[in-house]
């Protein structure tokens, strides 16, 4: 431990700590963009800068570790025009389209340029434009409101461990690339969009469907897996618009690409909403078009389909043995419901077939 002191306040802190982690941890506000708390810290966004007693210049708070007697202030006349002057040079280069971006009301550049009443035209000149062409169905770049944080390249290294995306070219023409400048071809799993602090980042399925602080929020469990990472639906008009998942959950908010993506069959037309019972016709076959097989459907309560199950299953098991009934077991089940399935096979049955689909 080390004994430091931060806007007068003297603190005993971990020697290992940054000076940004100290400051969160006891509430002391320090803008930031290009940092996440789960990401190696980057220093590119020069907003976090603090002053240092025995220091000429400011040091950034994200990339500084503390020592013995440090002395630190993290808001002086002199820090604040810096961090004003940084916020109008990455606004000079920024699309003003705040009023049809999906990121407005949750944009982090909007709320620092908020707070420090920065309007994004003192410096004009010449703006970097980007061409939209991503056939992906899945992630929308748009490159020329990207403010090169590097947010979306950690994560995709060090979360997903991809590497689909890094920084290409130098200076002024420095943007994120793939390689070679094709579409985007990965695994889609979102973490970029979800880190991104600006609108380059987005979901196609979600543009223009509502924007992430009108719609009402509803946490539950991905379906799609025994994992159970935890999920929040944002729903509007009694429809799923988009998913996301909390940075305080157990995953972090961390989500594979169908957790994040695969959401449509909520709302689908052809979704199932009550069980349905085969009705065999006697004579000629009829021919069902719903799976292609002979026989048509009929709608039934979930107590009439259970027994309609037990009395088959109990009828195959009485004639041809409890090795003729085998069990197929859903992805889409917890990993408690899976276990129940395949104790039910095993010991109401009285089969060990019993077999499991993982995959989407």
């Amino acid at each position: 431990m080390v004994n430091i002191t931060i806007d007068g306040r003297l603190l005993e802190v971990p020697d290992n700590a940054t000076i940004l982690d100290v400051a969160r941890q006891f509430d002391v506000p320090i803008p930031t963009l290009c940092f996440h708390e789960k990401l190696t810290p980057f220093g590119g966004c020069r907003l976090c800068i603090v002053e240092i007693k025995g220091m000429p210049k400011p040091v950034t708070s994200c990339t500084t570790v503390v020592s013995e007697g440090m002395e630190i202030s993290t808001s002086t006349p002199h820090l604040e025009d810096l961090r004003r002057l940084v916020l109008e040079l990455i606004l000079s280069d920024h699309p003003n389209d705040c009023m049809t971006c999906e990121k407005a009301g949750s944009c982090g550049l909007q709320e620092l340029a908020y707070a420090y009443g920065v309007r994004g035209n003192e410096y004009a000149g010449e703006r970097r434009t980007y061409s939209v062409r991503d056939n992906n169905p899945f992630v929308e770049r748009d490159l020329e409101k990207c403010i090169l944080c590097g947010r979306c390249v950690r994560a995709c290294d060090e979360i997903q461990g991809v590497e689909a995306i890094d920084f290409g070219y130098r200076g002024f023409k420095s943007k994120i690339c793939t390689s070679y400048e094709e579409d985007l071809d990965c695994e889609f799993c979102g973490q970029c969009i979800a880190v991104c602090p600006t609108g380059a980042l987005t979901g196609k399925l979600w543009t223009q469907k509502g924007r992430q602080d009108r719609v009402k929020e509803i946490d539950t469990v991905c379906p799609y897996c025994g994992t159970g990472c935890n999920i929040t639906l944002n729903i509007k008009r009694n429809e799923i618009i988009r998913v996301t998942s909390r940075e305080d959950t157990w995953n972090e908010g961390w989500l594979c690409v169908k957790g994040r993506f695969g959401y449509k069959f909520v709302n689908s037309p052809e979704r199932l909403k009550k069980p349905l019972i085969r009705i065999v016709p006697k004579g000629p076959s009829g021919f069902n078009r719903l799976n292609g097989s002979s026989g048509l459907f009929r709608e039934a309560t979930w107590e009439e389909a259970m027994d309609h199950i037990a009395k088959k299953l109990g009828e195959i098991k009485s004639k041809y043995g409890a090795d003729a009934i085998g069990g197929l077991s859903s992805a889409r089940c917890t990993n408690e419901e899976n276990y129940l399935f395949q104790k039910f096979m095993r010991t109401a049955i009285g089969t060990n077939n019993v077999d499991h689909c993982a995959r989407l």
